[in-house]
């Protein structure tokens, strides 16, 4: 999602994510211009994890960045991109581990050594 870091709805939102945490679900959220993004910091759920109506959120499924950071004064845009693309990805892995753990899913055993089985050609 991309914001300017404005939420006229912060409970119901707070809510969406904390019903939305027990689902395979990421949310990512660049906030643009100048304004404060306290609400994104706190739907980030990285320092205190997002609660409704007494409920905690399963896990943090929310990634939030502000565009700012990642303008290059310099003029490498590239570079600037590079990172914003980075960091907007950061929590996805653990993210995606935390759902599977809390769902009991294991990684699958590491394939034999077997050769696979011949082709074999008609000529």
């Amino acid at each position: 999602m991309i914001t300017d870091g404005v939420i006229s709805d912060m409970v119901q939102t707070k809510e969406a994510v904390v019903n939305a945490s027990s689902l395979p679900l990421s949310i990512i959220i660049v906030g643009v211009g100048p304004a404060e993004f306290d609400a994104m910091e706190e739907l980030d759920g990285d320092e205190v994890r997002v609660s409704s109506r007494g409920r905690l959120a399963e896990r943090d499924i929310v990634q939030f960045v502000p565009f700012r950071d990642y303008v290059d004064r310099s003029g490498n845009q590239v570079l600037s991109m590079a990172r914003l693309a980075k960091d907007v990805l950061a929590e996805i892995p653990d993210q995606l581990l935390s759902f599977m753990k809390s769902r009991g899913v294991e990684p699958r055993p590491a394939l034999s050594n077997s050769p696979l089985p011949e082709l074999h050609r008609h000529i």
